[in-house]
């Protein structure tokens, strides 16, 4: 982006903790303490060839998630150790990383100079980005702040950044997962395969029972109601099927689930001019 720092800022804008919404500051706290596990799982997919999706890695040739981006101002949401944002840069896009967590951007910065491959890292919370309106053509998040954010909060900032015409892309846990996972808020709990929490009242902000972390998932009509609310027509919903004989670090989901139901999904919207 024209004008910002490849070194990577930080930015607190003088908001302390106390500022912060309190699902930040636990999740912040959360990866913060998790970082240290991704910093291979982001290595490996700083070195893939092609994009792979989701837990269970599911090609971009199978599942077509990506426009053509070259040329494109990008921003991606969350961006952990920003695996995403490397993938667009070497197809062409202009990309630019935020996420809340310190020691997730170290390891992005670190994985920059190891594939000298550098683009701007911002420290801020995808709810609130220091940068100005209508300055990106995609945003995206794959999980980041698809579930770690408030969607009432982030996907109207994700509309603010976004020039007219601009696509927002986000994977998060499908809704069905969600309503087949433990209703005792046990969160490596295998998924069930029978309705295990309520529609009514089982969605919205999901605090698990250690405290550790917040998560937030909408139903399908909320979220068409909310993206459509911030001006997005919705183009596509992607649901991802694991592939046959995949592998995954993530118990929760065994491979028959997924290949017998989606336990992720992808939305794809377009933001009207």
């Amino acid at each position: 982006m024209p004008g910002l720092s490849t070194s990577g800022v930080r930015y607190r804008a003088g908001m302390t903790d106390h500022d912060l919404p309190d699902h930040v500051v636990a999740n912040r706290a959360f990866w913060t303490t998790e970082a240290a596990a991704y910093v291979a799982p982001g290595r490996r997919n700083w070195a893939a060839a092609e994009p792979s999706w989701g837990i269970w890695g599911v090609p971009e040739s199978e599942a077509r998630i990506l426009p053509d981006v070259a040329g494109l101002d990008t921003i991606e949401l969350g961006c952990g150790t920003a695996y995403v944002s490397a993938w667009l840069a070497r197809r062409g896009a202009r990309p630019v990383g935020v996420d809340v967590t310190p020691a997730q951007l170290e390891t992005a910065r670190t994985l920059q100079r190891e594939y000298g491959l550098v683009f701007p890292l911002l420290e801020a919370s995808a709810e609130v980005v220091p940068l100005p309106d209508a300055s990106f053509d995609l945003a995206i998040s794959e999980y980041g702040a698809a579930i770690w954010c408030d969607p009432y909060r982030w996907i109207p900032e994700a509309a603010r950044l976004l020039r007219p015409g601009g696509r927002l892309v986000f994977l998060g846990n499908s809704t069905l997962s969600m309503l087949c996972s433990s209703d005792d808020d046990a969160e490596d709990e295998p998924l069930r395969e029978q309705l295990v929490r309520p529609f009514f009242g089982g969605l919205g902000r999901i605090a698990w029972s250690d405290g550790s972390s917040v998560e937030f998932h909408l139903g399908h009509g909320d979220m068409i109601r909310l993206l459509r609310a911030c001006g997005f027509e919705v183009e596509n919903l992607v649901e991802l099927r694991a592939p046959e004989n995949a592998t995954t670090r993530y118990a929760y989901v065994p491979l028959g689930w997924a290949r017998h139901w989606p336990c992720e999904e992808v939305w794809i919207a377009r933001k009207r001019g």
